[in-house]
């Protein structure tokens, strides 16, 4: 069969390998190479997998579907996979990297596996329309094929070439489209302070509260800009903030910027304050957190920094500790999709049979990676649901 898949990025290269088996096998890539968010992925360096595969990690609005392929078995046909292009495999801490650091590794491997094929790649190439006529498939009113895969990416990182033509195409086979959203991406605030602590880097532990209700935290690095807040913890709790936003809900976080305490925040700043006396509350909080932070905390809760612990008042005290480990930010907006590292929403997993990604909606369309209602959390998960999706429908391809 001749077989037409639509986009060269993880899933696409993926499916491309795997269909080639009997057929085949063309992919249309827009842009002049192959595998342009590959390269950018983990700065580089490409974090293209986590061993903590697990489902707890992706959200989508029918988990359940997702559920029954984020399984171990299907986890070792993607590891299987990567060893069998000659991928070796780096794991820090259960994320998993290419040897040499590189993300281009991970394209070249893909790319001279889809060679070895016989894959044919026709780069430059945009399809805007798809039509099924006489059994068959015919793409820009002039290639004609037997199947073809919708492997285009969503909108996120546009500069690599998502600008969201596989939701139009697929809407032509009647598909629908849950809204998409940007996903792994900064969020935004009005505050006037941001200014004064725009550059702090800081480990932390980020609560999220929706209409006054604890959804749940996250620990690590946090990036405090001019606009709002960056972050590995702050993408992890994007998906669920940004969708929230967009249904009207108050979106508040609190920021722990003491995660290693393990005792009470007060008798912990008495204990410091008895042990290094004669020190002002400024000197007594550096050596906590970054000293823009000390300032910050201080002025807005209109402190003077030259005053000693045991001369502030007890509300004082109790504002510098609701600072310290319950520093709360109201988010009312984000970063759009240029920033954004993935999308949430999509064409829905109902539409489709997950046990090949064929659409339930047009026999011979199969639809993968970015577009479907799946975004995972930071940590090599969404490029592992990219492999496991383009494998799964290359295979029954």
């Amino acid at each position: 069969m001749n077989i037409a898949i639509i986009g060269a990025g993880a899933s696409g290269l993926v499916c491309a390998i795997k269909a080639s088996v009997n057929n085949k096998v063309t992919i249309y890539e827009k842009n002049n190479k192959v595998g342009k968010k590959i390269l950018v992925t983990g700065n580089g360096k490409c974090n293209y997998f986590n061993d903590d595969f697990d489902i707890t990690k992706y959200n989508s609005n029918n988990i359940d579907i997702l559920s029954t392929i984020i399984t171990d078995d299907n986890k070792n046909k993607v590891l299987e996979l990567f060893n069998s292009i000659g991928i070796v495999p780096k794991v820090v801490n259960g994320y998993y990297y290419p040897v040499t650091g590189q993300a281009i590794t991970i394209k070249e491997a893909l790319l001279n596996e889809a060679k070895v094929r016989g894959v044919n790649i026709v780069l430059d190439t945009d399809i805007t329309n798809i039509e099924y006529k006489n059994n068959k498939f015919i793409l820009n009113n002039s290639i004609e094929v037997d199947k073809v895969v919708l492997s285009t990416g969503s909108k996120a990182a546009p500069i690599t070439g998502s600008d969201g033509m596989g939701y139009i195409l697929a809407s032509k086979f009647n598909h629908s489209i849950i809204e998409v959203l940007p996903s792994l991406v900064q969020l935004k605030g009005n505050e006037k302070y941001f200014k004064d602590w725009a550059g702090i880097r800081s480990d932390v532990k980020l609560s999220l509260y929706e209409n006054n209700n604890y959804i749940k935290s996250m620990e690590g690095e946090i990036q405090l800009t001019d606009y709002g807040i960056s972050g590995i913890c702050v993408f992890q709790l994007s998906s669920y903030i940004i969708k929230g936003l967009n249904k009207n809900n108050k979106e508040v976080v609190s920021i722990n910027f003491l995660p290693w305490l393990d005792k009470d925040i007060h008798e912990y700043l008495l204990d410091r304050n008895n042990s290094m006396s004669n020190r002002t509350i400024s000197e007594l909080l550096d050596g906590l957190i970054n000293y823009k932070l000390v300032n910050l905390i201080l002025s807005i809760n209109k402190i003077d920094n030259n005053k000693k612990y045991n001369e502030l008042s007890s509300n004082d005290i109790n504002n510098i500790c609701n600072s310290l480990i319950d520093f709360k930010v109201n988010i009312t907006g984000y970063n759009s999709y240029d920033k954004a590292q993935v999308c949430s929403g999509g064409i829905p997993l109902t539409e489709i049979n997950i046990n090949t990604f064929e659409s339930n909606k047009q026999s011979g369309l199969y639809i993968i990676g970015e577009l479907l209602d799946v975004d995972g959390m930071c940590g090599g998960y969404n490029l592992g649901f990219a492999w496991l999706s383009g494998l799964i429908a290359g295979e029954n391809i």
